[in-house]
């Protein structure tokens, strides 16, 4: 199943095993990228079951300002030997950005104007999830507007 069961977070899975022409097996290799919503959701089950699972890496899609723990988030820490890398794919204070984007977040509509407006952002995301240890997961605040756009594209690049 693509689907992982990493205890707190939800909608969280592989991206492996979707059809390809471009892999010899004919499917997206599993255990390389996972993807979802903020990490610390995890509690300490999760991050064992993310282990188990190969996590080596994580590529954090949000600006530095929203990272962090929040009050209701579980006291629950990563391995020490994660490698954690910030690579915001937005600016939420570019002023085109905030006219054009801001107004349809919520929705894959936003994808195109993000990478239009902020290619230098989305190229770095790219390169910090190519550099990163095999086992990443890719997150953003709830794993479905940053996180989907980038699923989206690397699996365009797979």
């Amino acid at each position: 199943m693509r689907n992982l069961d990493w205890d707190g977070l939800p909608n969280v899975r592989d991206l492996g095993g979707l059809p390809t022409r471009l892999s010899p097996t004919g499917t997206t290799v599993r255990g390389r990228v996972a993807r979802g919503p903020r990490r610390e959701l995890l509690t300490s089950a999760g991050w064992l079951s993310a282990a188990r699972w190969g996590l080596r890496s994580v590529v954090d899609l949000r600006s530095a300002d929203e990272t962090g723990p929040r009050d209701s988030d579980p006291a629950a820490s990563p391995p020490s030997d994660l490698r954690i890398t910030l690579a915001p794919t937005e600016d939420q204070m570019h002023p085109e950005f905030r006219a054009v984007c801001l107004p349809i977040l919520d929705s894959p509509e936003y994808w195109q104007h993000n990478v239009r407006i902020l290619p230098d952002l989305v190229r770095k995301t790219l390169e910090a999830i190519a550099a990163s240890v095999p086992g990443v997961f890719v997150h953003c605040a709830a794993g479905r507007d940053r996180t989907g756009m980038i699923s989206a594209l690397l699996l365009l690049a797979r």
